[in-house]
């Protein structure tokens, strides 16, 4: 039976996919290739996946979160993400985003990366569940569907993972973290010496590095809460100690 919850899916993930799942590469012959994809086939691995989570999580309503294109990180680093630059995007990309908003409820904030999104919406309101594969979103205290299954992440959990992530960095976003603090090496930081900010702040300065540097991987690597962000004004609330 469905409870009287809504699952806020991240629709960045589940469009990205499907669009590349569609792609066929066709060999014409005489060294000539071309890259098909067909709109029913995006259509139907979306639907297949939004059934099976929708399922999964119980929830009876459904909040796809998508990211704008004005991104408040990039105001914070300009190299955030960078390196996704001439990156080719699957064709039907767009197509797939369109029509997860259409059929599945969605929301952009022109500011806001779909993740944001799952973290204000998800930290406001406990009758929600957050599906995401993309590990940053454990930073969220919240219900998470994590292989098939509702599991709650409470403050103290999120709040570690915040400071982990904060340590690491993350190569696909662009910002490096601390300097050869991996994740076990971070683990074992916060671990042995206390999961506090204090932690975080100590090992870079272990490397040379002062707080502001600690400060602006924070900054990147924080997924927002609730009221971390205003709607009307579009003002982030950045992150401070």
């Amino acid at each position: 039976m469905k409870s009287s919850r809504t699952l806020l899916v991240d629709g960045d993930i589940v469009a990205y996919k499907a669009a590349v799942i569609a792609e066929t590469p066709i060999d014409w012959g005489n060294g000539v290739w071309t890259l098909h994809a067909h709109e029913k086939d995006v259509i139907g691995s979306m639907e297949e996946f939004m059934s099976k989570i929708i399922e999964e999580s119980g929830c009876d309503k459904v909040i796809t979160c998508l990211s704008g294109d004005k991104l408040y990180r990039k105001d914070v680093a300009p190299y955030y993400k960078a390196n996704r630059k001439g990156t080719r995007k699957p064709m039907l990309l767009n197509f797939a985003k369109k029509y997860l908003s259409d059929n599945y409820n969605g929301k952009v904030e022109d500011r806001l990366e779909a993740d944001d999104l799952l973290g204000i919406l998800g930290s406001a309101d406990k009758n929600t569940v957050i599906w995401s594969i993309d590990k940053d979103l454990l930073t969220i205290p919240a219900y998470h569907l994590i292989d098939g299954k509702v599991t709650e992440v409470d403050q103290e959990e999120a709040d570690y993972w915040f400071l982990y992530q904060t340590l690491v960095g993350d190569s696909t976003d662009n910002y490096k973290g601390c300097p050869t603090v991996g994740a076990k090496t971070a683990d074992k930081l916060l671990q042995d010496k206390g999961a506090t900010w204090q932690t975080v702040v100590d090992a870079f300065a272990d490397k040379g590095l002062g707080e502001e540097v600690a400060v602006e991987n924070a900054r990147l690597a924080r997924i927002l809460r609730d009221g971390e962000y205003d709607f009307k004004t579009q003002e982030v609330s950045l992150w401070m100690q």
